[in-house]
Formats: structure tokens, sequence, C-alpha cells
């Protein structure tokens, strides 16, 4: 992952709509969610969220489908693992190899 793409996404994540949005569609899981039960859920305009939800699929955290009149939106999980990565890959540089899955698995895995 480049470091540009990088920075792009978690600057995306620094917006605390952005955050509440991303958290709610890590909680859905890929069936994703409702563009309408998304906006219910955090209480915001529609122009607004609509405003958050482009910048989110921009830098391809996330993508929507549409089925019907309903606009879905589901987190890209694959992304979401790439950035994840990318963060930890420095992690206890020389001293030992980490992975994203060791350290969901064990919290202990990257150095304090």
């Amino acid at each position: 992952m480049e470091l540009n793409h990088a920075a792009a996404q978690l600057a995306e994540l620094g917006h605390s709509t952005r955050l509440a949005i991303f958290r709610l569609l890590v909680r859905a899981g890929s069936t994703g969610l409702a563009v309408g039960e998304i906006q219910s859920q955090l209480d915001i305009p529609g122009s607004t969220l609509s405003h958050h939800l482009s910048r989110l699929c921009k830098v391809g955290l996330m993508q929507q489908t549409r089925d019907g009149r309903t606009l879905y939106c589901t987190l890209d999980f694959a992304a979401m693992e790439t950035l994840l990565g990318f963060l930890y890959a420095e992690c206890c540089a020389g001293e030992a190899e980490v992975t994203s899955a060791a350290v969901a698995s064990d919290a202990e895995a990257c150095c304090p």
C-alpha cells in the first residue's frame, strides 16, 4: 500500500461522522446497511450523509449497490485489512513478523 493512499484513507476516517459511518458498517458485516438506516441511526440530513458516503467511496473504504429503490453501503473489508496491515507493518520491526491476524487474535502480539 502506498503511503499517500493510506494517508487519504486515514484522513477520511479522521472525521467523526465518517468514522461513525465506518463503525456502523463494520458492525453490519458483509450485508451492509441501507442509506436510510445509516441516516436514521446517526440522525443526520440526507445531503450531509451523501457527502460523507461519497468521500468514503472515493478512497475505497466502502462501496454502494442499488437494489430497486434502496441504496446499500458495504464496507470493503479487504481495503480495511490492507490499511490495518499497513499500520502494523512496522510494529516491532526486526523483532518478529506481526500480521493483522496475529494482532486480532492476540492483543499482546505487537510491541507495547
